[in-house]
């Protein structure tokens, strides 16, 4: 007796469910192969009463910056062992210039992060070679943060890789240069408005002091 072969069937990813699943609701297929096509197409059939437009547009800039933020912090671990968010302080210090020094509420206001979480990052970088401690002259006990031979060199050596290597260079590629650039100039307005209106200011202090030069909390 011949036993007849079984042909096994493999389950489905589910997003291919969603997206067939949604097809045969709407009756529309997706534009594309991206998962934020499909949530986009998700709302507009549940809430498709409201203008969604601002708050599409807010979804796809957090979920662009979460991508953007994981290949950096990535990068920074694999190559020098830091996070990302330690390496924007040595950007911050590199882009003002010689003589690389900020003093720590210039640094926490650019990077929109609190007082304490400045200090505890100078404290690693400083542990790292990669800036250092100056008594600030203009205030009695205070410090300013500089960076050194090091930290300036790894900034600048990021800096090169990024423009050359950045997570959105395959994605930027598609366009042509009047796009790119009327993409940068949007996300500069936008940006622009935000801080206008006082939107990127940085959070609460937690209570952490960032004026006692070379004492750590």
């Amino acid at each position: 007796m011949t036993q007849r072969a079984t042909k096994t069937t493999r389950p489905k990813p589910a997003s291919l469910d969603l997206r067939e699943d949604l097809a045969e609701s709407t009756g529309v297929g997706l534009p594309g192969k991206s998962f934020i096509e499909l949530i986009t197409v998700q709302w507009q059939r549940e809430r498709g009463d409201l203008d969604l437009s601002n708050f599409l547009l807010a979804v796809y800039l957090m979920r662009l910056g979460t991508i953007i933020e994981r290949a950096f912090g990535r990068q920074c671990e694999e190559r020098y062992h830091i996070s990302g968010s330690d390496m924007r302080v040595l950007f911050a210090l590199r882009r003002g210039g010689p003589p690389y020094v900020k003093r720590p509420t210039d640094l926490f206001r650019a990077l929109l992060v609190t007082s304490g979480a400045i200090t505890k990052k100078v404290d690693r970088l400083e542990d790292l070679g990669m800036v250092g401690r100056l008594q600030d002259p203009g205030h009695l006990g205070g410090f300013l943060v500089r960076l050194t031979k090091k930290g300036l060199h790894i900034a600048d050596e990021m800096v090169e890789i990024l423009a050359k290597e950045s997570v959105i260079a395959p994605a930027m590629g598609q366009f042509t240069k009047a796009e790119r650039e009327q993409v940068g100039r949007f996300a500069l307005r936008i940006l622009s408005e935000l801080e206008a209106g006082g939107l990127a200011e940085a959070p609460a202090d937690e209570g952490a002091e960032v004026t006692r030069a070379g004492k750590r909390r």
